[in-house]
């Protein structure tokens, strides 16, 4: 069973180390000025059911127009949350419901025959370039200006570590994962639009999966970012 204490102690770590939190009495606001449009970098966050909605919007609202940055909420348990959605909705805020499941490594790792085709390696400052390349292609992520800042942070953290997968030699797709405190969160899952449909996203997790059962970590967390990404997880996780 998933242990959503343990899923928002990695996600806030993950969010800090590219935006500072503020703890309020309602919630957390993060915060980035550098990258007013990294929608992660700058929201306010808000897990557990709230009373006076309005004063909490003109708060988060004064934050970050003071900051000339565009207030955005990241609202849970959005069933407690009626008054709050209602509230945003009069105050003009528009609305996205996004249902993401969050997958959990069963820690097995299963067998599978290599592909000469394929090889896998960590990301170092001689493959940066095409990791970022890849990263900068995949507009979920926020386009290349978003993407190329932000790689840099992760890139350069202690706790991110980055995965490039090569098809017949060539630079085709990435993943990370973020580790804190014996657990780690898979990231920025990419695949070149020319290389999708291989099955490559499947063999970056199987590599992924061996490499987190190496380093004895209790959990390996992911947020698939679209249909793909979740249908190639299905096989392996549950």
């Amino acid at each position: 069973m998933i242990n959503l204490k343990d899923v928002f102690s990695l996600e806030f770590s993950y969010l800090e180390t590219f935006s500072k939190r503020t703890e309020t009495s309602w919630g957390s606001i993060f915060c980035n000025e550098s990258q007013p449009n990294y929608y992660d970098a700058n929201h306010a966050h808000i897990i557990d059911p709230i009373d006076h909605p309005k004063l909490i919007i003109d708060e988060v609202k004064n934050f970050y127009h003071s900051r000339k940055i565009i207030p955005r909420f990241y609202i849970y348990n959005l069933n407690a949350q009626q008054e709050l959605l209602e509230q945003l909705k009069l105050d003009h805020f528009g609305y996205e419901e996004l249902i993401g499941p969050v997958q959990l490594w069963d820690q097995m790792v299963l067998k599978k025959e290599t592909r000469k085709e394929i090889s896998i390696e960590l990301v170092t400052k001689e493959y940066y370039s095409e990791a970022l390349h890849i990263e900068c292609s995949i507009k979920e992520f926020g386009g290349k200006a978003i993407r190329e800042r932000a790689f840099e942070v992760e890139f350069n953290h202690p706790s991110f570590i980055y995965y490039l997968l090569r098809y017949e030699g060539v630079a085709c797709a990435t993943a990370c994962i973020f580790i804190h405190d014996h657990q780690a969160r898979m990231e920025s899952v990419a695949t070149l639009e020319e290389y999708r449909g291989r099955g490559l996203i499947g063999e970056l997790i199987h590599y992924i999966q061996a490499e987190v059962a190496q380093r004895g970590l209790s959990n390996l967390w992911v947020f698939p970012i679209n249909e793909k990404i979740e249908k190639g997880l299905s096989k392996i996780w549950i």
